[in-house]
C-alpha cells in the first residue's frame, strides 16, 4: 500500500494566508487594541504566525517519522516558539501610565482613558460611573475582609478556602444570599465567593436615595485591577465599608484578595474599581485570563 505524504509546503502556504486574512481583520475591527499592543512592541500578527511555525513544523515532524521508521527526536524539526505576553504584565504597564504616582481621586480624563484600556485589552465594558452612579473612589486602597455567611447556620468550614481568614459574626450589608444552605445556588456562592465592600454609606445621596441606591449596588458587578503587577478579577458588591478612619477605600473577599495577590503581609493595595457593564450578565465572576491571546482569539 502506497503512503500518500503531507503537502507541507501548500500547508505553510495556505496557513500564511490565513494570517495575512486574520491581521486585516484584526486592524479593521479591534484598531485599539492593535494600537496598544504596537506601543508596547508586541505584533498581533505574530500570534498566528507562530501558530503557523508550530502546525508546519509538527507537520512536517509526522511525516518525516511516518516514513523514517529510525529517526529519532533529537533530529526532528527544532523551532523555538515565542511564549505570548503576559496579560497581568502588559495590563499592568498601560494602566501605569495613566494613573498618579499616589493613591488620589481621578480626573474623567484618567477614568475615561483607563475604561478604554479595559475595554480594548478584555472586551469588558468598565466605568467609573454607570447609570448615573459612582463611588467616591474609583482609584483607592483595598484591604483583607472575612468570609460572608451566605446562609443561616453557615460556618467558615463550609467556605472551602482560605479559612484562615474567618467568617463575620453578622450579616452583610445585604443579608444571606440564600434562605436556607439548600437554595444556595452556584451562582449565589459565586457571588459571596467574589465580593467587595464599598463605602456605600458616604454617598452624598445615600440617605436621600436609599431605597433605590440599596437596591442598585446590591450585588453589583465590579471589575477590580491591582495596578501594580496587573492582577485582575470580577467581583460583586455584598458588603458596605471599610470605615473612613482605617484609610481604605474598598474591602476584598478572602478569594479576592488571592486572586490580586494582596492576601499577604500588610493585606493592603491600591486598586482600580470600576462597575462592569454587563445588563445581559454575560461576564463571568473570577480572576481574568492571563493571556492577551485569549482575547484576541475570542473577538
Amino acid at each position: 500500500m502506497t503512503k500518500q505524504l503531507l503537502d507541507t509546503h501548500a500547508l505553510k502556504t495556505r496557513l500564511e494566508q490565513k494570517n495575512q486574512e486574520a491581521g486585516k481583520i484584526l486592524e479593521v475591527h479591534h484598531p485599539e487594541t492593535v494600537k496598544l499592543l504596537a506601543e508596547t512592541g508586541f505584533n498581533p500578527a505574530l500570534i498566528r504566525e507562530q501558530a503557523t511555525k508550530l502546525l508546519t513544523a509538527g507537520a512536517l515532524a509526522g511525516t518525516l517519522i511516518l516514513t523514517s521508521p529510525q529517526l529519532t527526536t533529537s533530529t526532528a524539526h527544532k523551532q523555538t516558539i515565542t511564549a505570548p505576553r503576559d496579560l497581568s504584565k502588559w495590563l499592568s504597564e498601560q494602566i501605569k501610565k495613566v494613573l498618579p504616582d499616589q493613591v488620589q481621586p481621578l480626573s474623567n480624563e484618567q477614568e475615561e482613558k483607563i475604561s478604554s484600556i479595559i475595554s480594548d485589552t478584555l472586551g469588558i465594558g468598565a466605568h467609573a460611573e454607570l447609570n448615573g452612579n459612582r463611588l467616591n473612589h474609583s482609584f483607592g486602597l483595598i484591604g483583607a475582609e472575612q468570609h460572608l455567611p451566605r446562609y443561616p447556620g453557615d460556618t467558615v468550614e463550609q467556605h472551602g478556602q482560605y479559612l484562615g481568614s474567618g467568617i463575620t459574626p453578622g450579616l452583610g450589608a445585604w443579608g444571606y444570599f440564600a434562605e436556607s444552605r439548600n437554595e444556595l445556588t452556584s451562582d449565589l456562592e459565586n457571588k459571596e465567593k467574589y465580593y467587595v465592600a464599598v463605602q456605600t454609606l458616604y454617598l452624598k445621596d445615600w440617605t436621600q436615595r436609599l431605597t433605590y441606591l440599596r437596591d442598585w449596588y446590591k450585588h453589583r458587578k465590579v471589575i477590580l485591577i491591582n495596578p501594580v503587577n496587573g492582577k485582575a478579577v470580577v467581583a460583586v458588591v455584598a458588603d458596605a465599608g471599610p470605615a473612613d478612619w482605617t484609610g481604605k477605600h474598598f474591602g476584598g473577599s478572602p478569594e479576592v484578595m488571592a486572586e490580586l495577590e494582596l492576601n499577604t503581609g500588610m493585606q493592603k493595595g491600591p486598586v482600580i474599581l470600576f462597575f462592569v457593564d454587563d445588563g445581559n450578565d454575560k461576564v463571568a465572576l473570577g480572576p481574568i485570563s492571563k493571556q492577551v491571546t485569549n482575547y484576541l482569539s475570542q473577538k
